[in-house]
Formats: C-alpha cells, sequence, structure tokens
C-alpha cells in the first residue's frame, strides 16, 4: 500500500508543494482540449472575427432561399436601412466597453435633431448654427448621464432609464409633438437632408449616411486603438480599480466617454433628417435596442472592456440582412423578432464561455 508524502514541516516547505500542484494543474490545463483552447484564444484576441464570420454565413444562406437577395438594390437598401443604428451602436459600444450601458440614445438623437431642425426651421436660425447647437445638445446630455454615473456614483442602467424618460419628455415637450415637414426642412433647411443625398455604385444606391457611418467607425476605431485615451477606456473596462491605481483619471475618462456617446447620437440625429426627410419626435424609437442588439451581436463584451467598433457595425448589417432576408423569404414578422432574440442569446452564451477562459 502506497504510503502518504510527508506532511509539510514549515511554510516555504508548503509554498514549494503549492507551486509544484498549480505548475501540474496548468500543465494539464494547457494539454487538454488543446485545439478548443486555440480557437477560443484566437477569438478573445479577435472579437471582430465572431460578427464577420456569421455576416458571411447569413449572407450566403440567404442567397440561396430568397431569390432577390443578392442585388444590388437589395444590399444597398440593407445599407440605408441599418445607417442610423449602426451610428448609435457605435456610441452605445463606447459606453459598454466601460461596463456601462446607456439606455437614452434614441431620445438624445430624436431631441438633438428636434433642436436642429426647430432653430433653423421656426426661428430662421443658419443652418450651421442650428446644427452646432443640436450636437451641442447632445454632448451636453451625454455628460449629464456621465456626471450622475461618475461622481453620483449612481447605477449606469438606472440613470440612463431615468434620463430617457426625462429627455422623452423633453422632446414632446419641446416640439409640441408637432413634426418637422419634409417641405418645411426643403425650403428653409436643405443641409439637414445633406445624408440623404443618394449616388449610384454599380447599380446600388449608396447615401452619404452610409459614407459618414464608415468614416466615423473608422475615426473612433482609431481613437480606441491608437490613443491613450483608447487604452484608458479599455483600462477602465476591464478594472477600474486597478486603472485608478495607475493614475488614470477615471472619473474624467468616463465622463468623456458619455459626453462623446451623446455628441455621436446627436451626429446620428443629423444623418436621420437625410434618411427620412422628416423630423418626428417619436421617431427611431427602436433604435435604443436595435443599437444594443447591434453591439452584442458584435462582439463586445456586457461586462466591459473587449469590444469592436467594427464589430459593432458589421452586428448592425447582421440584423438588416437577417430582417431583410427573412422577408425576402415570406417569413412571418414574430420570426424575425424570434431570429434576433436567438441571436442575441447566441452572442451573450458565447461572450460568457470566452470570458471563462481567462478564469
Amino acid at each position: 500500500m502506497n504510503q502518504p508524502d510527508d506532511p509539510p514541516k514549515t511554510v516555504s516547505d508548503f509554498e514549494a508543494r503549492l507551486n509544484q500542484a498549480d505548475k501540474a494543474v496548468a500543465s494539464f490545463a494547457k494539454d487538454d482540449n488543446s485545439a478548443l483552447a486555440i480557437i477560443r484564444n484566437r477569438l478573445r484576441e479577435n472579437p471582430t472575427l465572431i460578427p464577420a464570420l456569421v455576416l458571411l454565413l447569413s449572407v450566403v444562406i440567404f442567397s440561396l432561399v430568397a431569390d432577390r437577395f443578392m442585388t444590388p438594390g437589395t444590399l444597398s437598401t440593407i445599407m440605408k436601412q441599418i445607417t442610423v443604428t449602426g451610428i448609435v451602436a457605435i456610441a452605445q459600444t463606447l459606453v459598454i466597453l466601460t461596463a456601462g450601458i446607456d439606455l437614452s440614445v434614441s431620445a438624445i438623437l430624436v431631441l438633438s435633431s428636434l433642436v436642429m431642425g426647430k432653430v433653423s426651421v421656426e426661428l430662421g436660425m443658419p443652418t450651421g448654427l442650428a446644427i452646432t447647437l443640436g450636437l451641442a445638445v447632445g454632448g451636453a446630455m451625454g455628460w449629464l448621464n456621465g456626471v450622475l454615473v461618475t461622481y453620483i456614483k449612481l447605477p449606469p442602467f438606472i440613470v440612463t432609464l431615468g434620463t430617457l424618460s426625462i429627455f422623452s419628455a423633453l422632446k414632446l415637450w419641446y416640439s409640441g409633438s408637432q413634426s418637422i415637414r419634409p417641405s418645411d426642412i426643403t425650403a428653409n433647411a436643405p443641409e439637414l437632408l445633406l445624408f440623404g443625398i443618394r449616388f449610384e455604385i454599380g447599380g446600388a444606391q449608396i447615401t452619404l449616411g452610409v459614407i459618414a457611418m464608415l468614416i466615423l467607425a473608422m475615426v473612433v476605431w482609431f481613437m480606441l486603438n491608437k490613443t491613450a485615451w483608447g487604452r484608458h477606456v479599455h483600462a477602465i473596462g476591464d478594472d477600474p480599480e486597478a486603472a485608478m491605481l495607475s493614475g488614470i483619471k477615471v472619473n474624467r475618462v468616463l465622463v468623456s466617454v458619455y459626453a462623446f456617446a451623446g455628441l455621436i447620437c446627436a451626429f446620428g440625429g443629423w444623418v436621420a433628417v437625410g434618411r427620412v426627410g422628416s423630423i418626428s419626435p417619436i421617431g427611431f424609437e427602436d433604435v435604443n435596442l436595435g443599437s444594443i442588439t447591434a453591439v452584442v451581436i458584435g462582439g463586445t463584451s456586457l461586462f466591459g472592456g473587449r469590444g469592436s467598433i467594427i464589430g459593432s457595425v458589421l452586428g448592425a448589417i447582421i440584423v438588416g440582412v437577417f430582417t431583410t432576408g427573412l422577408s425576402l423569404a415570406r417569413v412571418d414578422d414574430y420570426w424575425q423578432e424570434f431570429a434576433a432574440g436567438c441571436l442575441v442569446i447566441s452572442a451573450v452564451a458565447l461572450d460568457q464561455w470566452l470570458r471563462r477562459a481567462t478564469k
């Protein structure tokens, strides 16, 4: 019968045996399911890879089941439909990277566009000034969210749920529950329709709004990946306490993230005016949930620290591809909602699996 090893007699003896056990466990974990571990690590290091593969697979499937899917007209329609959601998803990504969330993005977008429209159309002020005021209002609303989250120490979900109601009430009061008609915008402030200008490329109609979304994505990607501010945002999302101990001004960075997100939403409001040609106080209410869906499907972790701007744009395109593809395949609307829900749950489950890889 095997005799047990002698028990450790000193603390250093105990630590030495503990280190040996840790190394044995680590070696076993490394050898076990090595192929799966490699895939998991690659997916963690490249969060954009998953939505890119999902998008490619979706396009292939719908091109087989829907005859009119792979046409320039259909693909350009998808891009035009997801433009506003894609821009707001960029703003939402910044906030979620810090382990927060912004439920007020739709209200910020609409209220900012109302300021642009009423100042230029009804007050007769220069359109450039009206746009500047609208962008400033959007940034101010985002800044308010950031102050409440950082300095008042309130949970982001509760703060933005409250400001969603506040901003929604303000937009109805400010507009008098009245829309600004396309004819009034065309006659008094045609610059507001800038991002609705269309041009053809290979039989597909592309708007300036689509180009603006792609340029904005590249700019924000550069800020997150090539600047100190972007590194600070990722660090805060990973561990705010460690970020503070390393000298990062956590509160200042968080406020700047929410303010910048509000500014992007206001820009999205300008793009939205060109997209639909009018300004309604009850428009784009679904962009709130749509932006979160795009961010989650795009591979950004709801727990912060890991994500991709390009992935969020791809997530918005994936939702558009599914919606359009299922419609062309004559699938009922409720099954389209069902598919979107399955995508979100699958994305969150995958995120949890990737997170457990480091534990």
